[in-house]
């Protein structure tokens, strides 16, 4: 973890780790070199036991400017099998953050744009500064938003990516929060108290638990609930009901203590 040139990792709290974007002088835009660090950091951190929530944060005045711009230059003079292979490295970073099992916490300040939303997207929980400001903008640049789409629009919804993605329009944190970008604003000196009163609320719950839902939700589409995703969560309940961290859960809500997961 040391070794990285571009990110800090830390203990933000016993469990709780932080991984933080340490390129401050262009705002946090990433590279080849960002991204792949960012997979590594967050496979690291899957790996660790001892990691229940991984806070991702920017160091500086803005959470992240998106696509370093002299990345994106090399990628429009480079071949298309360069191109993309490169997308797809982007393209997995951002799976492995969304995939991870353990909960995940954008603390958003200041700017975050084009692949900088979709960092915050792919996280479970987005809180922001009252001062942060979020643009998809890479239509600016003749490009798109291709590989975060999916995140943009799980977050918002179609109709809200789908503006955000044509007019590449540069919206404030309390709208961002009323689409469902961020799930919480606050003063910018009271944004660390916000992420670490989340972070409470995520260790009271079980860590296996916590997984589970993470891994069922993926499976579930906003629409009709067929018989597949009704045996889906039948056998998902039926199955995690008799692991012993459920029996774990029961025995001390019925014993009246503190499961054996809360940090004491």
């Amino acid at each position: 973890m040391s070794s990285f040139q571009t990110l800090s990792v830390t203990t933000r709290q016993p469990g709780v780790a932080q991984v933080t974007m340490n390129r401050p002088a262009v705002f946090n835009a990433f590279d080849e070199a960002m991204i792949a660090e960012l997979d590594a950091a967050f496979a690291s951190l899957e790996a660790d036991a001892s990691v229940r929530v991984i806070v991702l944060a920017g160091e500086g005045k803005h959470f992240s400017a998106g696509a370093d711009l002299q990345w994106m230059q090399r990628a429009s003079a480079a071949s298309l099998e360069w191109n993309l292979a490169d997308a797809r490295k982007f393209a997995g970073m951002l799976a492995r953050i969304e995939a991870c099992p353990k909960p995940t916490i954008a603390r958003v300040q200041g700017a975050a744009l084009g692949g900088g939303v979709g960092l915050a997207a792919a996280c479970d929980i987005a809180v922001a500064a009252d001062n942060a400001s979020f643009a998809v903008s890479e239509a600016k640049f003749g490009i798109l938003p291709s590989v975060i789409g999916p995140y943009v629009t799980n977050a918002v919804g179609k109709r809200h990516a789908r503006r955000l993605a044509l007019t590449a329009t540069r919206i404030g944190a309390a709208e961002a929060l009323a689409m469902g970008l961020v799930q919480q604003v606050t003063p910018l000196d009271g944004l660390d108290a916000a992420v670490d009163a989340t972070v409470k609320e995520l260790l009271v719950c079980g860590p296996q638990a916590q997984a589970e839902i993470k891994q069922l939700f993926a499976q579930l589409a906003v629409g009709p609930i067929t018989p597949d995703v009704r045996e889906l969560t039948a056998q998902t309940i039926s199955r995690v009901r008799g692991t012993p961290e459920a029996k774990e859960g029961f025995a001390a809500f019925l014993g009246k203590r503190p499961a054996n997961w809360i940090p004491q």
